[in-house]
Formats: structure tokens, sequence, C-alpha cells
């Protein structure tokens, strides 16, 4: 059964609010600065609450991260790796890691590609002990997701993980399929933004 991570980027805690108090656990964000006016108060309120770290993130906000992140969705480059590797050390965390994969090679999306794939993870998980559970997505928008899907399926397979962060709101049945086990439902859940 996969986990729903209601993602709350643009939306006000008083509309995020009424999805707590019913019982929903897992939130997604993609900007530091944002979560930092929005969310320490109340995970502390609410303590078994996990927040993930959706967007890109600027290597001069990494330091924001912990303790308040409890997973990392878009690891897509080695200085970044690095800084969570410290980061983790210093504050006493270890959360859990999705890298990021350009699964479509395009050049205007982030993530690591196929092609250097195997030397990232060999990298973050033996030489930065980094808590790497899965891979994350992003298909390329104008066609089809289900061959990409698949493809992810394939790699997790390939590397021995359990976890796949894929499918939004537009595709998150075709992701269910291909065996995904996070994802990100924004407007589904909490409507459009503006």
């Amino acid at each position: 059964m996969p986990t729903i991570i209601a993602v709350s980027k643009t939306f006000e805690m008083s509309k995020i609010l009424p999805l707590i108090e019913y019982g929903h656990v897992h939130f997604g964000e993609n900007k530091i600065q944002e979560s930092l006016n929005k969310w320490p108060k109340i995970k502390q309120q609410y303590p078994n609450l996990k927040l993930h770290m959706l967007g890109k993130i600027q290597s001069n906000k990494s330091k924001h991260l912990f303790p308040l992140f409890d997973y990392i969705h878009s690891l897509d480059n080695l200085k970044l790796a690095k800084i969570i590797s410290k980061l983790q050390k210093k504050e006493k965390v270890r959360p859990k890691i999705f890298i990021q994969v350009n699964i479509g090679n395009e050049i205007q999306k982030n993530g690591i590609e196929l092609e250097n794939l195997n030397s990232f993870y060999n990298e973050c998980s033996n030489n930065l002990g980094l808590d790497i559970i899965g891979f994350m997505c992003l298909p390329p928008s104008n066609k089809k997701p289900s061959k990409y899907f698949k493809l992810m399926e394939d790699l997790i397979l390939d590397y021995n993980l359990n976890d796949l962060s894929m499918g939004m709101s537009g595709d998150y049945l075709e992701a269910i399929r291909y065996k995904s086990t996070y994802l990100r439902i924004g407007s589904s859940i909490f409507g459009s933004r503006n």
C-alpha cells in the first residue's frame, strides 16, 4: 500500500491542519524557507508528523534541512550529498533519502543521469553514509509516464531497494501499477494552486 504525501507547498496551515487533525502523517514541501515559516511549531505539537523535502535544494539553505525534514526526495548532486552527510553527523539525525533520477534524460530537469547513477549511489551509501531508501523521478510531461515508471521499477530491483517516489495527482494510478511506494499528491487533496 503506497504512502500518500500530501503536497502542501504554497498552502497555509489553516488549509493543512484539518488533514493533520484527521490523522494524516506525511506532508511534502518544495522550499526550505516556506517550510521554516510553517512547520516547526506544528511538528512539536504533532511529533508523529513526517515532513518530506520534494524540491530542489539550494546549498546555501541546506543547513536548515534538519531536524525539520524526515525525508529528502531530491538528492541530485555530489555537493549536496556531502553537505547532507556532514549535517546528519552534526545534528545526529539520519533522514531517509531518495536519489532523484533524470529518467527522461531531459536537459531542463534535475537528477542523476542513468549512466552516472551507479557511481553516485555507491558514493552516497558507502562513503558518505547516507540512508538511500530508493529513487525518485519526474517523467517527461509530454509523454506517457508508463515507460518511465517501468524503468524506475526495474532500477530499484537492480539496486535491491524498496522505495520509489513517483506519481502525482495526474498519474498516480499508473505509478501504483509500477510499484510506487510514495505518491506525491497535491491538487487532488488541497485543490488547485493560485
